[in-house]
């Protein structure tokens, strides 16, 4: 019989409490039943990338951008931005910098700290900080 160590508790209980936004600890069953009916008669699942993906004909809810979108203002934020260790942040450059000079080690280390730092909020359209 495997036993759980108290820290391993605590990490587990932190980590379910913070994925689960505070807006949905409010909705009723109903209300996320109905989300999820409206989400499905959109999207469906695409096996070849591992995307939810819109289904044929159907078009997007108003107001919505497209992924395409959302990663070109993430692609933007990373070209006209760095990372300083010694500050801890994202601090500005002068001029954009030509990301495909990069490895593909180090887009994928700035995306994660990018993506770790921020949030995109669908009902805003812009990424915000999860530091808030």
């Amino acid at each position: 019989m495997k036993r759980l160590s108290l820290p391993t508790l605590v990490l587990a209980t932190a980590m379910a409490t913070v994925a689960v936004p505070a807006a949905a600890q409010n909705l009723t069953r109903e209300q996320v039943k109905m989300d999820r009916d409206a989400f499905l008669a959109l999207m469906r699942w695409d096996e070849l990338t591992g995307m939810w993906v819109l289904k044929s004909n159907m078009e997007p809810p108003k107001g919505v951008m497209s992924r395409a979108e959302v990663l070109a203002m993430r692609d933007q934020f990373l070209r006209m931005n760095v990372y300083d260790d010694t500050v801890g942040s994202w601090v500005p450059i002068k001029a954009p910098r030509d990301m495909s000079t990069l490895t593909r080690e180090q887009v994928n280390m700035e995306t994660l700290r990018f993506l770790m730092m921020y949030r995109y909020d669908e009902s805003r359209n812009e990424w915000i900080s999860r530091m808030r």
